[in-house]
């Protein structure tokens, strides 16, 4: 049976117009090549943030033009649970998820296995979910032919996350998007400082120093990542880190955004 995912956030956390959207990337990568070059690192695991695109589609957008080189067109797309809290993950049963440039496909097959791997259910007011739906513009733009699985969780352990990681990454054609932001409403100076502490984490993939003040939204799904990362081996690098105050030049209360990808 269909089951689209309709958009729920599009004109308010980005643009609901294909043609707005396309110039929103263009001047993303375009600000981002006056002053770097596209690190050569091939990645199919990415950590995006996931706020209004105007303030973190510029650290989001890196991540996917990393993810366009790794020609892979399977993600598992994880994401924190904002508006709704239950126990565990839900998997989304979707078909297909919509943008502004037209549906992205649910991987069916992907999907299937997880839930039948690690008995998962979908909890469908859960899924709508801006942490992930601001990735599917991205995902359908960047990556031609693409599929994905949507999981959100709310309580649940990080550990219980990471077997799922593993468990998707196995498949050599399959990637993986951790979906987080980082610290909420402190000053300029103040965020700079327990941001510092997830940057370093992920970039060390230290679980320790994690705890030690990290305040992500996400911190479930970026535990969860770090664990895997550690199993399998993978080298961390930080792609781009701000805050609010870089779009809107506020300093008073801002929020942290971090992109990372990692290399196996």
């Amino acid at each position: 049976m269909e089951m689209k995912r309709e958009m729920s956030v599009a004109g308010s956390f980005y643009p609901a117009r294909a043609v707005e959207l396309e110039r929103y990337f263009e001047h993303f990568s375009a600000s981002y090549d006056e002053d770097n070059t596209l690190p050569d690192i091939k990645s199919r695991v990415v950590i995006v943030p996931h706020a209004g695109y105007i303030y973190s589609g510029y650290s989001a957008n890196i991540a996917y033009r990393i993810l366009q080189k790794s020609g892979i067109k399977k993600f598992l797309l994880v994401g924190p649970s904002h508006r709704v809290g239950f126990e565990g993950i839900s998997l989304g049963d979707f078909t297909s998820y919509e943008t502004p440039f037209g549906s992205l496909s649910g991987s069916l097959e992907l999907a299937k296995e997880l839930s039948e791997t690690f008995s998962l259910f979908c909890r469908r007011d859960a899924h709508f979910e801006h942490s992930t739906e601001v990735q599917f513009p991205f995902i359908k733009h960047y990556i031609e032919g693409a599929s994905i699985v949507e999981l959100v969780y709310s309580f649940e352990k990080p550990s219980n996350v990471s077997k799922i990681i593993d468990f998707a990454l196995k498949h050599n054609d399959v990637g993986v998007i951790i979906s987080t932001d980082l610290s909420h409403f402190h000053t300029q100076e103040k965020a700079l400082r327990v941001d510092s502490v997830c940057v370093e984490a992920i970039e060390k993939l230290d679980i320790k120093k994690l705890h030690s003040g990290c305040e992500a939204c996400g911190i479930i799904g970026v535990e969860a990542l770090l664990l895997s990362a550690k199993e399998r081996g993978l080298t961390p690098y930080i792609l781009d880190y701000r805050t609010s105050a870089d779009a809107t030049a506020d300093e008073s209360s801002v929020v942290g955004y971090v992109s990372a990808c990692f290399e196996e």
